[in-house]
């Protein structure tokens, strides 16, 4: 088995995300190839972990739905508690509620349990992909609005443009795609240029050994 991984800073993992097959409904890419191989997996953990303070973090938030799967994974990393943050109508329990606009445009709205902390809890917010900045927004307003203090953001990618620049200047952002780097001009332009080599076969899991090339 070929081993694919450079440096920590390559982010080998990236590279077996998949493009969008299903059309302009749909998000322009799948990170979930990432997850169902334990070494990618692993290594996007070790990269996000590495970037957080576990001490200045008391709970994790993932945001509904793929923010579930990276956020539970993180929480349980850092040894922190996970809270979801999901869409309107899931929970049977009192709720807090407010609206905002997607990625794609739609208004949407989402929830969190009431009460959910105490006043002055320190909530990491974890998304899978970051584009218009519109979901997370959502997010922090609903931490704030019970008194909860947003300790930070972590993602696979955040893209660029002015409200994801006010996030990075407000909080600690952590994201796999660097800032600066290729990939994240790639992610800027919605095109990642490892989709013209693109085989799911890469992606299978392999008990913790990484993907064929």
């Amino acid at each position: 088995m070929t081993d694919l991984r450079g440096p920590r800073d390559d982010r080998w993992y990236l590279s077996l995300m998949s493009p969008n097959t299903r059309g302009p409904k749909f998000a322009w890419l799948d990170p979930t190839s990432i997850y169902i191989n334990a070494a990618a997996f692993g290594d996007l953990l070790d990269d996000l972990t590495a970037g957080l303070d576990a001490g200045a973090i008391d709970v994790v938030a993932g945001l509904d739905a793929m923010g579930f799967v990276l956020g539970a994974a993180l929480a349980a990393r850092l040894d922190r508690g996970f809270l979801p943050i999901r869409k309107a109508g899931k929970l049977c329990v009192e709720t807090d509620r407010v609206s905002f606009s997607n990625y794609s445009g739609r208004s949407q709205e989402m929830e969190m349990r009431r009460p959910a902390f105490a006043p002055g809890t320190r909530v990491l917010l974890v998304d899978q992909w970051v584009e218009t900045g519109g979901t997370m927004d959502g997010a922090i307003r609903l931490v704030e609005r019970q008194g909860g203090r947003v300790a930070g953001i972590a993602c696979i990618a955040m893209e660029e443009n002015a409200v994801t620049a006010g996030y990075r200047a407000r909080y600690p952002v952590v994201t796999a795609v660097m800032p600066g780097s290729a990939w994240q001009a790639e992610c800027n332009a919605q095109r990642l240029s490892s989709f013209d080599r693109y085989r799911a076969e890469r992606t299978f899991p392999t008990a913790g050994r990484t993907p064929a090339p």
